[in-house]
């Protein structure tokens, strides 16, 4: 058997190799990096003060109003007023003229399209003791009529923090209904229109909106919330005409008795 003969090398270069440098690292290096880290730690809180801070608040507005109306109606039982009674013509809404102090709660606002638990407790004011808070959230504009009243009974509430009380207000169809209850019963108020508006258009609360001259003969709610979301370039408003009230003894409307039922569960 031959062997096979290896094959011939070529000359070796036998110079010596420079070491290869390793590279340092750069101050600037470590700034991008500490940079980049911070801005994750910022987005990451962020999402947690838009979304998780917020589901928080809304859950707890929304017990916090059910409370509310719950009480009510236990107040008018100790009180040993009557059951439900039937429906029918309760003739011109009752009327609470009381000037409430600020941050005090007075009604409840029920907006089925918002989605279930939208309930939240409206407070005298619009500061951020009450827009912030964790149990209030909608404010009424001091000055603007009360509910059922002729005139303008404006609200105000965030749409993407702080519970996000008017968070769906631009998904509002024609002839919505916007549940508002007191002590004294539910008033029931039908979505008509909706504009937008800069932050300066405070004509919008005028008893006739956009005509503060005017002399009203409806009775109005006006809903007022920042736009778009996470901004407050401008207002979304959302108005309203009052349909129908009946008193606290008559119970919640038909529509959303079971859903008011729960909340006392």
């Amino acid at each position: 058997m031959s062997v096979s003969q290896p094959a011939e090398r070529g000359p070796v270069d036998e110079s010596p190799r420079r070491p290869r440098r390793r590279r340092g690292v750069s101050a600037v290096g470590v700034l991008g990096e500490l940079l980049l880290t911070a801005g994750a730690v910022i987005l990451l809180f962020l999402a947690w003060q838009l979304w998780w801070n917020d589901a928080i608040m809304a859950g707890e507005q929304s017990s916090a109003a059910a409370q509310l109306s719950s009480q009510w109606d236990e107040q008018r039982r100790a009180a040993g007023a009557g059951g439900a009674v039937a429906a029918q013509q309760y003739g011109e809404p009752i009327v609470d003229t009381t000037k409430h102090a600020n941050a005090e709660a007075f009604a409840v606002m029920y907006v089925p399209r918002f989605g279930e638990d939208s309930q939240r407790t409206i407070a005298e004011g619009t500061g951020l003791d009450v827009l912030n808070s964790i149990e209030l959230g909608v404010g009424h504009y001091p000055g603007t009529q009360a509910p059922g009243e002729i005139g303008n009974f404006a609200i105000a509430s965030h749409r993407s923090a702080y519970g996000g009380g008017m968070h769906e207000i631009d998904q509002l169809q024609l002839g919505d209904a916007i549940y508002v209850q007191t002590k004294d019963g539910w008033y029931t108020y039908r979505f008509r229109d909706l504009e937008y508006v800069t932050p300066e258009t405070v004509e919008v609360l005028a008893p006739v909106p956009h005509h503060p001259e005017s002399t009203p003969t409806d009775r109005i709610i006006t809903l007022t919330s920042c736009n778009p979301l996470y901004s407050t370039d401008e207002r979304v408003i959302a108005y309203g005409v009052l349909e129908s009230w009946q008193p606290a003894e008559a119970g919640a409307p038909a529509e959303i008795a079971d859903v008011v039922a729960s909340w006392g569960a």
